[in-house]
């Protein structure tokens, strides 16, 4: 994507790719307070299917709309997710992603998990571009979903459920109340609703509400793990009893050893880190 010098030469940024192109402009797409209009051409396409933007058509569609000055211009969420060292800084203006500085806050669009789904996104990374956007999620994660073991994690949010910015405030020293510690398949939290192709893993998320959901699948039983991903592309997951889901504008997450921490499909950092919402950070042209 080719970034204009400055705000004062575009009225608007057009974005052609997925969700991993997306992810690591974020930061300057923000610095540069444009409104953004994303043309879906990646292998997964989820945080455009959130804006309703399906295919190139809906884009062209969006871009005549804002040319006519109607309006179609929204501010919606970015989360933040903040090695714990650095919870409270703000996140790197830089192109991010595997190239972003270590130890620095990255923003992410969509989902950021912690898990099975990390495993998942390592494994379709390394699928041809072609096979990704077929499929490429299921694929990756037949081989292991019987075999991969849940992780101990500690899962939690502050007491007082008052939640600065992490962009304005520099204090870490909080009181938090932990909302899981056990072994957990994965840890989702969530911006918009769906990663990975379609899994609406948080089906309640809205991108405006200056929350995260939280969607953590604790210890399931192999023989079960049928029943329960298969649920998680209607959204019906939430009934299951190892399924917890709730909201929150900021989480932090420990773990006894470093874990991959995933965003938008895309490697950030390991854990323990600080997960948090940035309220109305980017401009984008929807339908």
């Amino acid at each position: 994507m080719g970034m204009p010098a400055s705000a004062d030469q575009a009225d608007v940024i057009l974005l052609f790719g997925g969700d991993g192109t997306i992810h690591r402009h974020l930061g300057q797409l923000v610095r540069l307070e444009l409104p953004v209009l994303v043309v879906p051409a990646g292998s997964g396409n989820d945080f455009a299917r959130a804006l309703k933007l399906r295919s190139v058509r809906d884009s062209l569609m969006a871009r005549r709309k804002f040319c006519e000055g109607t309006g179609n211009v929204r501010s919606i969420d970015l989360g933040v997710i903040s090695p714990l060292e650095d919870a409270g800084v703000a996140p790197s203006t830089m192109a991010q992603g595997r190239s972003a500085p270590p130890h620095r806050p990255v923003y992410f669009c969509s989902v950021a998990g912690i898990g099975l789904d990390g495993e998942v996104a390592q494994r379709a990374n390394r699928l041809p571009r072609w096979l990704r956007g077929r499929g490429g999620y299921l694929l990756s994660l037949a081989p292991i979903i019987f075999t991969f073991a849940p992780l101990p994690m500690k899962i939690l949010t502050p007491i007082d459920n008052e939640d600065p910015s992490p962009l304005e405030s520099n204090e870490i020293s909080r009181n938090w109340v932990t909302r899981s510690d056990q072994p957990n398949l994965l840890a989702a939290f969530a911006n918009t609703s769906q990663y990975g192709g379609g899994i609406k893993i948080a089906p309640r998320a809205k991108d405006d509400d200056g929350l995260l959901d939280v969607c953590i699948v604790g210890k399931v039983a192999s023989f079960r793990r049928l029943r329960l991903f298969p649920s998680v592309y209607s959204g019906r997951h939430l009934n299951i009893p190892e399924v917890a889901y709730f909201q929150a504008a900021r989480v932090r997450v420990e773990t006894e050893r470093p874990l991959d921490v995933y965003a938008d499909g895309e490697y950030v950092c390991h854990t323990p880190v600080e997960v948090a919402v940035h309220s109305a950070a980017l401009k984008v042209v929807t339908l």
